[in-house]
């Protein structure tokens, strides 16, 4: 065969895996197993208009194809990316001829949907409400606020799952085995742990791991004639991204371990560290931030109020603009905690009040500070003697709040650091009044 004919004939390993029937599809099980309603149509040959909506590479083109294949219906596809409406009236044409023919709707696989305004997606709605064709459309993003009401009526959404990192090496092992379709025939070895570090590096995308393989294998085949697929050549091709890091053990708890102790010892510039050691070995950003506002509460608490708002709002701006740019929320938000009074008078007062509800158990409400909306309720002694705070000086009166049968009144007692000075001053006054009352 002519070099000129390999090149036209070449097509990359992750369009080669693809997977030719519904139940090679991995993580989406949820909608396409035997018994879920999607998954049964499909293997009865049955197609209607359906919006997929999940992340890069988690099967949504495969899964349009295959809805065409096996309701041996034409199938087209069209990208919101490259085509517009003429493309569009020019394949409308087509289907109306097939359907005039033949009976028989054509379906219609728009990859990237939400890329059409609004004017676009109107142009799909009379040939769904006719028949003409089954629209399968396939998003990345909420389809709530990126597809039009009127086709999402006519449509029924289904969520695709980013795919474990599991079903990712299983995918992996099969490429590199597979003779036919994969790459089989190079008879390449790796060294132990390349499969898990190219899924860790695909974050639940199986196209993006299959073209990490592609070009690692095709460097070390053309490198060395010993054929082996080592670490060293994964740190020269990704560079940051391939680092001894396995989210589900033991580094993973080392490393949070190691940031959370950081900034609960108010240590700025080991904090920094550590976060961007996660970071750079590839951890899930919301993990870390969720972690963040956990110690916000349990570690700095009403010592600084702040703290748990700057976490949130790292959060936050890691879901609505990703990386890089966030980074530097978390790193922002990690400073400030870092440097922020610290305080576990909460975290300890959760702890006393978890301890004293088991021992006491579910004590009735006192009658008094029961809410009464009904004259039975009313005539039982619910809400009686309730004295409202804000008809007394001071917006306070003394009356008591908590059960009868609990073993202690105070649970929360504030540090002396930081806002929490202000609570403790503000309880001695409570407590002076009490002192004070009859």
């Amino acid at each position: 065969m002519k070099k000129s004919e390999n090149i036209i004939s070449y097509k990359p390993l992750a369009e080669r895996m693809r997977p030719h029937t519904i139940d090679e599809i991995m993580g989406q099980d949820h909608i396409l197993a035997p018994d879920k309603p999607l998954g049964r149509a499909i293997r009865k040959g049955n197609a209607f208009s359906v919006i997929l909506w999940g992340p890069p590479g988690s099967g949504k083109t495969t899964l349009a194809r295959l809805m065409g294949q096996y309701s041996h219906q034409p199938f087209r596809a069209f990208s919101a990316v490259t085509s517009g409406l003429k493309e569009l009236r020019t394949f409308l044409e087509e289907a109306n001829d097939t359907k005039e023919k033949s009976g028989i709707s054509t379906i219609l696989f728009v990859d990237e949907i939400h890329r059409f305004n609004k004017a676009q997606q109107d142009a799909f709605l009379p040939h769904v409400e006719s028949g003409l064709i089954i629209l399968v459309g396939a998003t990345t993003q909420n389809p709530s606020f990126e597809v039009i009401s009127p086709l999402l009526s006519r449509s029924k959404v289904f969520i695709m799952k980013p795919l474990e990192r599991e079903h990712i090496e299983i995918l992996l092992h099969k490429a590199l085995t597979d003779k036919e379709r994969g790459l089989g025939n190079c008879d390449i070895k790796t060294e132990a742990n390349i499969i898990e570090i190219i899924a860790r590096m695909s974050n639940g995308d199986a196209r993006s791991a299959l073209n990490n393989l592609e070009i690692a294998v095709d460097y070390a085949m053309s490198g060395s004639s010993e054929k082996i697929l080592t670490i060293d050549i994964l740190k020269s091709i990704f560079g940051r991204n391939v680092l001894t890091y396995d989210k589900n053990g033991e580094e993973h708890y080392n490393l949070i371990s190691a940031f959370h102790k950081s900034m609960r010892g108010s240590d700025i510039n080991a904090s920094l560290y550590w976060l961007y050691r996660m970071l750079e070995s590839g951890e899930d950003p919301l993990f870390i931030a969720r972690r963040m506002i956990r110690f916000a509460s349990e570690d700095v608490g009403l010592a600084d109020p702040q703290a748990i708002q700057i976490s949130i709002a790292a959060f936050d701006a890691w879901e609505k603009i990703g990386p890089p740019e966030a980074e530097l929320a978390l790193a922002q938000a990690v400073v400030y905690l870092a440097s922020a009074p610290k305080s576990n008078a909460l975290y300890l007062a959760e702890k006393e009040l978890k301890k004293e509800i088991s021992q006491t158990g579910a004590l009735p409400v006192p009658l008094h500070i029961r809410n009464a909306p009904t004259a039975l309720m009313k005539s039982a002694g619910y809400a009686k003697g309730y004295l409202y705070p804000h008809n007394y000086s001071g917006a306070w009166i003394n009356q008591k709040y908590l059960p009868d049968g609990i073993s202690k009144s105070e649970f929360y007692s504030p540090s002396p650091r930081g806002f929490e000075r202000d609570i403790a001053r503000r309880i001695e006054y409570i407590n002076s009044k009490k002192a004070k009352a009859p």
